[in-house]
């Protein structure tokens, strides 16, 4: 993980010093870092209600009670009658706690001045300025799309990933698994500079493609994890595309649905492994094996043409692994071998590929069992 771009890691860093820092310069008063903010803010309106307060500092009305209420009692916060609006109090810091909150600037200069130790008057002045921006970002959203599909990635054309087409690739982020073995590391931890794709670019660049490509792969990560999946296949069933979802199958009802409503046309369902092995190999502590197992018999009732698919790594796959999972999807129509690739992007790095051979060994096996097999990715 990058530290240097990783927001929620820096923010958390930050805070917890800057807590840690405030809390000892003012130990003597008998407050904390949860209390600074909303006496400086007090002080400085005097006269404010908690709801302003709640507003200007973005706070919930459960924590502001809480520190206010330590405040009066501390007689460092006082409460007045409100004229205007019986229900709600005004207020206001005491006599009493003027000295303390001489004692907050003085210790919240200092901090500054550590924290911009080293740092020329520009940088500083840009910290400062880049620091309120991100701010006033934070506080000027007012309701993050939980239905968003977020995709990081777009490859233009592939005659591979759809069977039998033309047709892109469209990267979701996010997956329930980190399995070793997978090439996409930033799809299932997605660092924070991971730029997202711009939904006005994804469909511009399928409008221009009509007629010319026939299909849309979505992978990922896992694409299931998305609510507004739906919309977003729907959408580009709108445009005439034939639409192939790449799954782990721990999502079988929404899998269902897609398939039943018309909105997908073809699965490919990942088999990490036998089952005593599924969770170790997806990286796992624990996994609803009754899920996946669910996905595939109803990819098996054969509502759509589909295929089942394992990446074959060296240190999680023996044949005794490959006989176990031949007689879990016996019956099965289409099911691939592929050799594990390495790459930078790997989760895990010191793994390893087989040798054809033991792939070709693996595909007899499995022909006990499936009706087609293949190997896929090798020469």
């Amino acid at each position: 993980m990058d530290k240097s771009t990783d927001l929620l890691v820096n923010n958390s860093i930050l805070y917890r010093c800057t807590q840690k820092y405030y809390d000892q310069q003012l130990a003597q008063y008998d407050v904390g870092y949860g209390q600074v903010v909303y006496l400086i803010m007090i002080y400085e309106h005097e006269g404010i209600t908690m709801k302003e307060l709640a507003k200007m500092g973005s706070f919930d009305k459960g924590t502001i009670t809480k520190a206010i209420s330590k405040l009066e009692k501390l007689h460092y916060v006082r409460l007045e009658e409100n004229v205007k609006d019986k229900r709600s109090k005004l207020l206001y810091t005491t006599d009493q706690a003027k000295e303390l909150i001489t004692k907050i600037y003085l210790v919240r200069k200092e901090w500054w001045e550590h924290l911009n130790n080293g740092l020329d008057v520009e940088s500083s002045d840009l910290f400062a300025e880049v620091m309120q921006k991100v701010v006033d970002k934070a506080q000027s959203y007012t309701d993050i799309e939980n239905e968003a599909v977020h995709f990081f990635g777009l490859q233009k054309l592939t005659l591979l990933d759809y069977p039998g087409k033309m047709a892109c690739t469209l990267f979701t982020g996010g997956c329930n698994m980190k399995c070793p073995f997978c090439h996409n590391s930033e799809l299932v931890f997605l660092p924070e500079s991971m730029m997202e794709i711009n939904q006005d670019d994804i469909d511009q660049f399928l409008d221009k493609r009509q007629g010319l490509l026939e299909g849309i792969c979505i992978t990922g990560g896992e694409p299931l994890i998305h609510p507004g999946l739906k919309t977003a296949i729907a959408k580009m069933k709108a445009k005439g595309y034939k639409i192939k979802l790449d799954t782990n199958g721990t999502y079988p009802d929404y899998l269902k649905e897609l398939i039943e409503e018309g909105l997908v046309d073809y699965v490919a369902m990942d088999i990490k492994n036998a089952s005593a092995k599924y969770a170790m190999t997806a990286g796992v502590e624990q996994l609803n094996l009754d899920a996946i197992e669910a996905s595939m018999h109803y990819l098996m009732e054969n509502h759509i043409p589909y295929e089942f698919r394992t990446t074959i790594v060296k240190e999680f796959h023996e044949k005794e692994d490959i006989e176990a999972v031949g007689k879990w999807i016996k019956g099965a129509k289409s099911y691939y071998l592929q050799n594990f690739e390495n790459n930078e992007h790997v989760i895990d790095n010191s793994l390893h590929a087989v040798k054809k051979e033991v792939l070709e060994d693996y595909k007899k096996i499995l022909l006990q069992y499936v009706e087609h097999v293949e190997i896929r990715g090798v020469e």
